[in-house]
């Protein structure tokens, strides 16, 4: 296997210990965990064997098995404390036991009950099937239930016991990377993420990166740090961190100094066709393959199944010539890639296939059903798969890839399915034995869709192990509820019914009818695992018709938290989320936010929070529910409140552009705090911070998220031309952001006039003029204007004002006489604005006496703009006729309704100052 936490664990011991442990490590390393468990100190640990330390010690007196395994082990170190080594290297078997037994196979050489149990339970059923209930109880956290037919959970128990004990904590560095790796299966053996065992890998995933520093300064152990970071990157994925995931993958790919690229080739994808066109590939090479003997490049495989479609190929047939290649990105192949045969790429290091499955894991577990993603995710799989990965693990997890991209294409979709069935069917019988028990049939009585695994398609148990902590690939029960949801997607309901009734995922059979309208069908599946049927007599209820409606089954089962839920969601019962909270001892927090949801339906948005509140107190890794949360207190104006709620959101998800806008909308609401008197300013002026300075700071990073949305421009816009001083720069970059989306739909509508009067005012008033023709304010208000807000305006007449203002300033007077003109005739062509209000009468006024004095301003002025500058021409030599044109246009239109008003008379007297004029 030579994993590397083994080589590391062998390089940190003492040499008198290294080479008393040889042999043993060796088993370790050569899958032979057998060996390790029958080792008479193992078996004395267990119980099987006594001393005197230990000959009291009897498993009656305590209240479980791990209890019992827990007290003899602590009597074990307290006499001999260097046997903390020889503990640790149980902890490893034993994980990489159950690892094997559940995850790769494959099947184990012996029963892991009648090697760790008593022979009064392992010989009995009974008596084995309730420990094992119980030890499966044991893993249930924050109210989430483990996978109660989890195979051989004895195993992971025993590891579990063990590096938890204080004294390998203390003694042995590396327990706490083993505790890790012990504490993330128990993770994933969960139905959803319990945030106390989080919060408790991320504790020690710190420790780990500091011990795997001081490590790499002592011993010379290849690659430790990348296959740490390998490892943490995939505990990431899990967790839905994508971005830390891609952080970590990012610090291994330089430090491997690994080549890959995501290019386009010209290329054929179906057989009828006849024009090469770009098909996207991924070009790579590992820096060398030092590590990989014979025997393991060499290695077995799964069977990759054949597409066996009518239209496309098995796989692209590329052009030969790399000049056509595009790359994505901006810089261009390096050397070692644009030399590689695109059909017939070298063979990839281990560790490099790892990484282009970590790295299409991380890509789709954000959005998997996006198109792109998938088109820009299956390359990766494919360069694993084509390149013929040297070890059968990585290679099954290709597989495993793929078939989920090939899941969503109607061309591929049968082969992703086939392929996925082969993979259940494989790690079925290659985890089966004699001891596992699913629902009461045996392993070796479950019957494949497919035929088993050929000799050359198996592999020995070290290769299948040795990357499957960076790998995280699925276990059995995982891997068959993917394909029954599989099922589900193509209409296979039947099919999916009977892999979630056999493996007694009640909860997913609920769902699987749910989904199909048959909620009557789900309801009772749900209710027969809480309630005894309605006469309280299970043994003769009719399945089919039987409602159980009975007493509620106490205790009830581990998954009850979630079932309530799931009951609740159905019936729209909250009374159901309650149950769920007190079943769960107010531990699972699922519940609290089913009921927040339903409060925030209703807008009763005090309960709301009162709920999500709750929630958060058990898992406050919840993004989500912290963002709901803050809206809740926006609702009930509880802003400090509100703003706390949303930075708890950012620092879990600094990409939320959503909780950056609703942060600013709370920040609006904040008064200025004084700060510091130390801060004052040189005049003794107080100097205040406000927080609408850091409400524009959270608007624009909201922007910079969703650059393409609208509404968040024009909170920036409105923000930046209410501070003070108004920020003139963000002005300019929202106004024209919001041109740029809504001017073709909305034309004028989108332009904000009292904004963009203060920039001209302001850019027109500086102390140092307007000049456009060097960087600065200046330049960028005209830029604006010219090209983004002039093209856009038709009808508002306070818009070419704006204009007309900033021309006049610039000294273009034709542009701003015609500004004006426009202006006017805006106002003018109103229909029946003779006949209208006051207000409609006084802006006609407005707007002609404003066209009147800038022709007498204007029109008298030499042109500057267009063919005729400079050559003495007037700007409007008719300048006089057109002012009196305009006034008597008004006057005679408007005789009618405003005679004898003021506005009239000032027209008149406008009038009469032009005649004067002649």
């Amino acid at each position: 296997m030579t994993d590397v936490l083994v080589k590391a664990f062998r390089s940190a011991l003492p040499e008198e210990l290294t080479s008393y442990l040889r042999d043993q490590l060796q088993a370790v390393e050569n899958g032979d965990f057998l060996a390790i468990l029958q080792h008479p100190e193992v078996q004395l640990l267990l119980g099987h064997q006594e001393n005197e330390t230990t000959k009291d010690v009897r498993l009656t007196d305590f209240p479980s098995w791990s209890d019992y395994i827990f007290h003899r082990l602590g009597l074990i170190l307290s006499k001999r404390s260097e046997d903390s080594a020889t503990q640790t290297r149980e902890t490893i078997a034993s994980l990489y036991a159950f690892l094997q037994s559940n995850i790769t196979g494959p099947p184990l050489p012996f029963s892991s009950a009648a090697v760790l149990l008593a022979k009064d339970v392992s010989t009995k059923p009974s008596a084995l099937s309730d420990l094992r209930a119980i030890l499966i109880s044991s893993f249930t956290t924050d109210g989430v239930a483990a996978y109660r037919l989890s195979p051989n959970i004895e195993l992971l128990c025993l590891a579990e016991t063990i590096v938890i004990c204080p004294q390998i904590q203390k003694n042995i560095e590396l327990s706490t990377w083993v505790r890790l790796r012990v504490s993330f299966i128990h993770q994933r053996l969960l139905s959803e993420i319990a945030s106390s065992l989080q919060a408790s890998i991320y504790e020690d995933l710190d420790r780990v990166e500091k011990l795997i520093i001081a490590l790499e300064s002592k011993y010379n152990i290849e690659d430790l740090r990348n296959h740490f970071l390998l490892e943490r990157a995939t505990i990431h994925t899990h967790h839905g961190l994508d971005k830390r995931a891609r952080a970590d993958l990012d610090k291994v790919i330089a430090d491997r100094h690994f080549h890959f690229a995501l290019t386009g080739l010209l290329g054929k994808r179906t057989k009828f066709q006849e024009k090469d066109t770009s098909q996207l590939l991924v070009l790579a090479k590992s820096a060398s393959l030092e590590g990989n003997d014979g025997t393991e490049a060499s290695a077995s495989k799964p069977k990759d199944l054949d597409l066996n479609d009518d239209t496309l190929l098995e796989s692209i047939s590329f052009t030969q010539k790399l000049s056509s290649t595009e790359i994505k990105e901006e810089s261009s192949l390096p050397a070692d890639l644009a030399s590689l045969d695109p059909s017939n790429q070298p063979l990839l290091d281990p560790l490099d296939s790892v990484i282009l499955l970590s790295l299409a894991s991380s890509i789709t577990n954000t959005n998997p059903a996006d198109g792109l993603t998938r088109e820009e995710t299956l390359p990766y799989a494919t360069r694993v798969l084509e390149g013929g990965s040297s070890n059968w693990q990585i290679y099954t997890q290709a597989l495993l890839v793929r078939s989920r991209i090939e899941g969503y294409k109607s061309r591929t979709m049968e082969r992703g399915l086939l392929q996925l069935q082969a993979l259940v069917d494989q790690i079925i019988a290659e985890t089966s034995g004699s001891d596992t028990i699913n629902n009461g049939v045996s392993d070796d009585q479950v019957t494949s869709f497919l035929p088993k695994a050929k000799e050359g398609e198996s592999a020995p148990v070290q290769e299948r192990l040795r990357y499957i902590f960076p790998l995280g690939s699925p276990s059995r029960w995982e891997l068959e509820a993917e394909l029954a949801a599989r099922w589900v997607s193509v209409g296979g309901l039947r099919s999916a019914l009977e892999i979630y009734e056999r493996l007694e995922m009640w909860a997913e059979a609920a769902l699987c009818w749910a989904a199909t309208e048959k909620e009557d069908k789900a309801r009772n599946i749900v209710r027969r695992q809480l309630f005894h049927a309605t006469n309280n007599n299970d043994d003769t209820a009719d399945l089919e018709e039987e409602k159980w409606q009975g007493a509620t089954r106490d205790p009830p089962p581990a998954e009850g938290p979630r079932l309530y839920c799931l009951l609740g969601d159905i019936d729209m019962d909250p009374s159901m989320y309650e149950k769920a909270w007190e079943v769960s001892g107010k531990r699972y927090a699922r519940a609290q936010r089913s009921l927040g949801r339903q409060y925030f339906a209703q807008r009763d948005f005090e309960k709301a929070a009162e709920a999500y509140s709750l929630s958060l107190n058990v898992n406050g890794l919840h993004h989500q529910s912290w963002f709901v949360l803050g809206c809740a207190y926006l609702e009930l104006q509880q802003f400090k409140n509100a703003i706390e709620a949303f930075q708890r959101c950012i620092q879990l998800d600094d990409q939320d552009a959503e909780a950056w806008s609703n942060l600013a909308a709370a920040l609006l609401h904040l008064k200025p705090k004084p700060k510091d008197p130390s801060e004052d300013d040189k005049s003794g002026d107080r100097v205040t911070s406000h927080p609408r300075q850091d409400a524009l700071k959270a608007f624009k990073k909201a922007a910079n998220l969703k650059h393409d949305n609208s509404r968040i421009w024009s909170n920036v816009l409105a923000v930046a031309a209410s501070t003070n001083p108004p920020s003139y720069p963000d002005i300019i970059n929202a106004q024209r952001r919001i041109c740029e989306l809504r001017g073709s739909m909305d034309g004028e509508k989108c332009i904000d006039d009292e904004a963009l009067d203060i920039l001209v005012r302001h850019a027109v008033q500086d102390e140092r003029g307007f000049d456009i023709s060097k960087p600065g304010l200046p330049r960028m208000v005209n830029e604006l204007v010219e090209k983004h807000i002039k093209p856009l305006i038709t009808s508002s007449p306070k818009l070419w004002a704006i204009l007309a203002m900033l021309y006049i300033h610039t000294n273009r007077s034709s542009s701003a006489l015609e500004a004006h003109e426009k202006a006017w005739r805006a106002v003018t062509l109103q229909p029946k604005w003779e006949s209208g209000t006051k207000e409609q009468w006084n802006a006609v006024v407005d707007q002609t006496v404003a066209l009147v004095d800038a022709y007498e301003t204007l029109g008298p002025k030499e042109r500057t703009e267009g063919l005729a500058a400079g050559s003495g021409e007037l700007v409007a030599k008719d300048w006089k006729f057109k002012a009196r044109s305009a006034v008597r246009s008004v006057l005679g239109k408007a005789k009618e309704s405003w005679e004898d008003s003021p506005g009239w008379d000032r027209l008149k007297d406008r009038l009469e100052e032009l005649k004067g004029r002649n």
